[in-house]
């Protein structure tokens, strides 16, 4: 089963909605010890950088032991910046480092916070968009982007252009809301939980 961790940020519900539409029902872990048990680990999340505090370091070190021991991890909108080292929004707080680089405010030429549809930009494989087509449209609702590093498997420009799309080994992240982009969003969210099947 799934682990999709709570930590006061997310919307849990949408994303409980999001996972079951497609067979797969999460728990949510009641201390970090629970992981230990999980197929895959889901962070979501959606507000400001500092709500990430309340992934204390007991849960710092069972995410990233489990990950380390082949876990995959799923992080979605803000849980996507926090997989990187941490964000211009709460300077003093550490992200959980496994993609080196930092979040920053989206430039003001456009509206900001950015909410809505934009395409996907594609430009090479990836596990967790198989399937999903070059300029598939996907709805976000966010002040601050990753940058594009070699982490980065789809992007997206709002005034510039930014990682909407993360894979690194077993880790992933997506900026936008898999849970309320339709059949795009569906099929990563089903991707994500092969990945998580022993079979991978």
């Amino acid at each position: 089963m799934l682990a999709l961790i709570d930590y006061g940020a997310g919307n849990l519900t949408s994303v409980r909605k999001g996972f079951a539409a497609v067979g797969a029902p999460l728990f949510t872990p009641a201390c970090p010890s629970d992981l230990r048990r999980a197929a895959g680990i889901i962070v979501p999340g959606v507000g400001h950088f500092g709500a990430t505090g309340g992934l204390a370091e007991g849960w710092r070190e069972a995410i990233g032991e489990a990950v380390r021991g082949g876990t995959p991890l799923l992080g979605i909108c803000l849980g996507l910046q926090w997989l990187f080292d941490g964000s211009d929004e709460a300077p003093g707080l550490p992200g959980l480092g496994a993609i080196a680089g930092r979040c920053v405010r989206l430039p003001p030429s456009l509206k900001v916070p950015h909410v809505g549809w934009n395409s996907l930009r594609i430009p090479s494989p990836s596990r967790l968009l198989e399937g999903v087509a070059d300029g598939s449209q996907v709805y976000f609702t966010h002040s601050y982007a990753a940058p594009l590093t070699p982490a980065t498997t789809a992007v997206t420009t709002h005034s510039a252009p930014f990682s909407a799309v993360v894979e690194t080994g077993d880790v992933f992240g997506v900026q936008f809301h898999p849970e309320k982009s339709a059949a795009a969003g569906l099929r990563i969210l089903s991707n994500f939980v092969r990945i998580c099947s022993p079979s991978g």
